[in-house]
């Protein structure tokens, strides 16, 4: 693979306010550089979305600098140096160049400085530490550039200096390794992030959740998740693929990529736990997820598996009953198994065609209007209470039953 040495041509680095941002800062003896994951992303080709700088202004004179040219400065993160540019709508990160003087793995106290070479070697990953300098020329400080043509991910030095410093990097290695990595992880990082995986109980939920909900984003996060399970990682932030396993990622992949599913970490995280509703919703509150994805898992466990057998009108039924989201996902884990074991079970095709047939339906769905409102019953002189809504209970249940035909005249003449 060639690696360009500059990003002077790529387009978001013409962009007019990133100028303004060289101009600002890159006078007076101070200096700015674009930093981390613009560099990378370009240089593997992928979008940037974000562009972030580091700077050997202090945080202070990057805000006064920039309001007194009508930027507006939003000190972020002040504390650790972080200042937001807000040009034209679109915020730019600018950090001053920093060491972490204390840190006990998750909190550090930083010092500013102006050294880059101390700047780079003090962040995490190789591929994240390049720089472009006004020009657009790659400043490569720790050998990111070699790990980017072979597309390896690598901690700075010591990984386990760098992992002591910030345990969450443990997580980070598999994310950035699902998402940039190539072939066997980095065999020095691997060890260190075994030895240090135990330190992951000192994590806050949501910073594990959050890591772990990206790596599931990957293109194929098959290969992550392979080498957390061997370095003891994945039982401890997910024990409950323990004993499920993680071999039907491979098909859910392989299903995605030949179907066009977009990448679904929800669905992706439930190929590989049990659907068990107790221990899902366990789940849930040890990793603090959003109110979303922990009805989602919920209301998964609790649907049906689907036969691909069944008739149409009793899916018809099961989706009012259960909701189009947790049908399809059963639906979806189950077409993923049966395309799985085609290869050696010619009856697999029958059911994956069952279950294709199953999901378009589920696609297209519209959900029917029951007919009958307690108003109605009202007018037949029932009172609001528990036996109106009994009432309205069971004549759904009729309405359900007759695969939503029968009207509200014929369902509120019948005493039955």
């Amino acid at each position: 693979m060639s690696i360009a040495a500059s990003v002077a041509n790529e387009s978001w680095f013409q962009d007019p306010a990133l100028g303004r941002i060289f101009a600002l800062l890159n006078q007076d003896g101070g200096e700015v550089r674009v930093v981390g994951g613009a560099v990378r992303n370009a240089l593997l080709e992928l979008p940037v979305t974000d562009t972030d700088l580091a700077t050997t202004w202090a945080p202070a004179e990057v805000m006064a600098r920039a309001e007194a040219s009508g930027i507006r400065a939003v000190p972020t993160g002040i504390d650790h140096g972080t200042v937001t540019l807000v040009i034209d709508g679109r915020g730019f990160e600018v950090t001053t160049l920093r060491h972490d003087a204390e840190t006990d793995g998750r909190r550090a106290k930083v010092v500013f400085g102006s050294d880059w070479q101390i700047d780079a070697e003090r962040r995490d990953f190789t591929i994240n530490a390049l720089y472009a300098d006004a020009s657009g020329a790659i400043i490569d400080l720790v050998g990111g550039l070699e790990d980017i043509a072979s597309r390896t991910v690598r901690f700075i030095g010591e990984p386990d200096d760098r992992i002591a410093e910030d345990h969450l990097r443990i997580l980070r290695y598999f994310r950035f390794f699902s998402h940039y990595g190539a072939g066997r992880p980095d065999a020095a990082a691997l060890k260190a992030c075994a030895r240090a995986r135990d330190s992951l109980v000192k994590l806050s939920a949501e910073r594990v959740w959050k890591e772990l909900k990206t790596l599931l984003k990957a293109r194929d996060p098959g290969r992550a998740l392979l080498w957390m399970r061997q370095a003891g990682v994945l039982s401890l932030v997910l024990p409950e693929s323990e004993k499920w396993g993680i071999d039907s990622i491979g098909g859910l992949i392989a299903t995605e990529t030949a179907l066009g599913w977009d990448p679904d970490p929800m669905l992706r995280l439930m190929a590989i736990v049990p659907p068990d509703t107790e221990r899902m919703r366990e789940l849930s509150v040890r990793l603090k997820l959003s109110r979303a994805d922990s009805e989602r898992l919920a209301q998964w466990t609790q649907a049906p598996v689907i036969a691909p057998t069944l008739a149409i009108t009793a899916l018809d039924r099961l989706l009012y009953r259960h909701g189009a989201g947790p049908i399809m996902d059963r639906i979806r884990l189950s077409l993923v198994s049966a395309r799985s074991r085609t290869d050696a079970d010619p009856a697999a095709l029958t059911e994956a065609a069952g279950h294709s047939r199953h999901l378009a339906r589920a696609e297209s769905w519209a959900r029917p209007v029951f007919p009958v409102s307690g108003s109605d019953l009202i007018a037949q002189g029932i009172k609001p209470g528990p036996a109106m809504g009994a009432r309205l209970a069971a004549l759904e249940e009729r309405w359900i039953d007759s695969n939503f035909t029968l009207t509200k005249q014929k369902l509120l003449a019948d005493p039955d």
